[in-house]
């Protein structure tokens, strides 16, 4: 196996503002993924083609996308900026923005000639992305500029009408322009899908989201504009292939199969609990060390997320709603009727693809696999460290991780070498803090557990969402830089796959040692 080089400095830097731009795209809208659900499950049920018809409840549908999903996106990001001063502020934004989106649409349709298609109404999704943090930053700014200025007394009385005031201000900005920017970016967005759809090249988006998934890239893409986008065809049209681009679970399962059956040591033996992970569980995060180990692998990967693109262009195969996470059973779930053999037949052709292509390629270098295998005692971990500039082995490991804000991703071990520092909180952190990152935390948290430790705190979190209350981060190879800027006083261990990383017993050991120390004194 060949270990993935090492990318240019300045490539990197950009990786991680993608990554961050990504994380906070994605810290907006995945929180409300049980309020898309919801409003999924009344379209499957109450509108005039779902299960059961009802015209009553079915009147619930448009308030929900139009207004409601929109106003809580935008509180979220915005209290992820200031708080729940900043979602309030952030929220009275939006609803300018999506007052200001209808009675733009109202204006053009009455200037319409007679015949003409009016235009639907446009869902301020985007306008929520933007005028939630926009609001929330604006009014953080304000009030640092009276901070300690104002009378005793008279606090709540100007931090009341300060936000009041300022969020009427940010009204009237959603209402003008960014409802005409919004609707200007989903007119633009649209007609380019709408293109690729009706040239058939649709499939070829593949090309930079497969790709983009692996290097954890695919936030900004998904929640940025995928979602935007279908909710918005949904809403027009009951469905939309959009959400499908990324979530489709068959080429990550098709490329741990193919491990499964012709890979080699560490890789072959947790492939299996990987594909169930991956499939049954959603967490995709789980099959990206496999892809990176060979970077070959990710044409196995386009190969098989266009073939499930084409299946669907060809058949109509749809989601009412994004399937988050991207389990086989969450996909099912938001599947309208009539479109069951064209989603599924998807993902079982982009699986099998996938399979095919990457048996091929694995096959095709066994031999030397199984060569370094036999010189390394940790093959698996040193063939996808893609981050790393150097790694070292597993007792350079636990003395980085005694070595206080020390990390195996530097290799440096020279930063706090020789300090000690107690763990008492130990976070997994990832780009939601709610998929892989959970599943780490039990992993270890298990492990711990049989250990007799019993006063140590294991929590998963989102990478934005660090604080200075972790002794120790936890986090795939290609987080770890935003993990040590988040939280610099940590000690941060880079992983390889959150599942069965070698790296969890050391932290055991260490923990258990420190505790032996301490009775000992």
């Amino acid at each position: 196996m060949t270990t993935a080089s090492v990318p240019a400095p300045g490539t990197k830097k950009a990786q991680v503002h993608v990554q961050r731009f990504g994380t906070f795209l994605s810290g907006m809208i995945m929180p409300n993924i049980p309020a898309l659900i919801a409003w999924g499950i009344f379209t499957a049920f109450f509108i005039d083609v779902g299960w059961t018809p009802v015209e009553s409840l079915s009147s619930i549908v448009g308030p929900f996308i139009h207004y409601l999903l929109p106003i809580l996106i935008a509180y979220t990001g915005g209290s992820m900026v200031y708080g729940i001063r900043g979602g309030v502020v952030g929220s009275i934004g939006t609803f300018g923005a999506i007052a200001g989106s209808d009675w733009l649409i109202a204006q053009f349709n009455a200037s319409l000639p007679e015949g003409d298609a009016p235009l639907g109404q446009v869902h301020m999704f985007i306008g929520a992305m933007i005028m939630g943090p926009l609001s929330a930053y604006t009014m953080k700014w304000l009030d640092s500029l009276w901070e300690g200025k104002i009378r005793a007394g008279f606090e709540m009385l100007v931090n009341m009408f300060a936000a009041g005031i300022w969020g009427f201000v940010m009204a009237i900005v959603g209402f003008y322009p960014i409802a005409y920017v919004v609707n200007g970016i989903m007119q633009i967005l649209s007609t380019a899908v709408n293109w690729l759809v009706a040239t058939n090249l649709l499939p070829l988006t593949s090309i930079v989201i497969e790709p983009a998934k692996v290097f954890f890239l695919n936030n900004a893409i998904n929640h940025g504009v995928l979602t935007p986008l279908g909710l918005q065809e949904s809403a027009d049209t009951g469905s939309s292939i959009l959400f499908l681009l990324e979530a489709n679970p068959g080429p990550g399962v098709g490329l741990l199969l193919a491990f499964t059956f012709f890979g080699v040591g560490a890789a072959r033996a947790s492939a299996p609990g990987a594909a169930v992970i991956q499939f049954f569980g959603g967490i995709h995060e789980v099959y990206f060390p496999y892809a990176l180990m060979k970077p070959m692998l990710i044409l196995a990967l386009i190969g098989g997320g266009m073939t499930g693109v084409t299946t669907n262009m060809l058949l109509g195969g749809a989601l009412r709603a994004p399937a988050a996470p991207g389990s086989i059973f969450a996909v099912i779930a938001q599947i309208p009727n009539g479109k069951y053999l064209a989603v599924l037949l998807s993902v079982v052709l982009a699986a099998v693809v996938t399979f095919l292509i990457a048996a091929v390629i694995l096959r095709a270098s066994r031999k030397r696999d199984l060569e370094a295998m036999a010189l390394s005692d940790d093959a698996f971990g040193a063939a996808i460290t893609q981050t790393e500039a150097a790694k070292g082995k597993s007792s350079d490991s636990l003395r980085n991780l005694r070595g206080g804000a020390a990390t195996q991703a530097d290799g440096a071990g020279g930063v706090g070498t020789g300090v000690e520092k107690e763990i008492r909180n130990i976070v997994f952190a990832c780009d939601a803090g709610m998929g892989s990152s959970a599943m780490g935390a039990s992993v270890l948290r298990n492990k711990i557990k049989k250990a007799g430790i019993e006063d140590v705190t294991i929590v998963n979190k989102a990478i934005a969402n660090l604080d200075p209350a972790a002794d120790l981060v936890i986090t795939q190879n290609q987080l770890t830089d935003r993990a040590r800027l988040q939280a610099p006083g940590a000690v941060h261990i880079s992983v390889d796959n959150f599942m069965n990383s070698p790296r969890y017993d050391e932290v055991v050991d260490l923990v258990k040692a420190q505790h032996e120390q301490q009775a000992q004194a």
